[in-house]
């Protein structure tokens, strides 16, 4: 259960991570402000600066379980351990508010409220829920 919980949370650093890089580097590209994120093009403007801020959150995320792991594998379990927990914890329940509050998203096809939130979720709870049973 150790080795799902850490490539459950590695998943989840990588997803975060792509994320950081489609709403800071790319979103300006069609095919990240429409094809992933449903912005039209002359809302992009505007959406930027919330997009570039809401990346760096996602690079924090990312990057703090990447620490968690780098520790954890280098001899740091409880810290890093710590670290994976609360950045996945974090993460699950960020991707719980972006379903419950994405209501518009969710009803058309493709919405990105539903995907987003399964990707920021599932990897994040299968973690949390493999290293639960494997330290119980």
């Amino acid at each position: 259960m150790i080795v799902v919980a850490q490539l459950a949370a590695l998943v989840a650093a990588a997803v975060h991570l792509m994320v950081f890089v489609w709403e800071t580097i790319l979103f300006r590209r069609p095919s990240i402000h429409w094809g992933v994120f449903r912005v039209p093009a002359a809302d992009v403007p505007p959406v930027r600066m919330w997009a570039f801020n809401v990346g760096f959150y996602n690079l924090f995320l990312g990057s703090g379980a990447l620490a968690g792991m780098i520790l954890w594998w280098t001899g740091h379990e409880t810290p890093g351990r710590t670290l994976v927990v609360y950045t996945c914890a974090f993460m699950f329940l960020a991707g719980m508010a972006l379903f419950a509050s994405d209501r518009m998203a969710m009803s058309r096809p493709r919405g990105t409220g539903v995907v987003g939130s399964l990707c920021q979720s599932v990897p994040s709870l299968v973690a949390l829920v493999a290293l639960a049973l494997a330290l119980a």
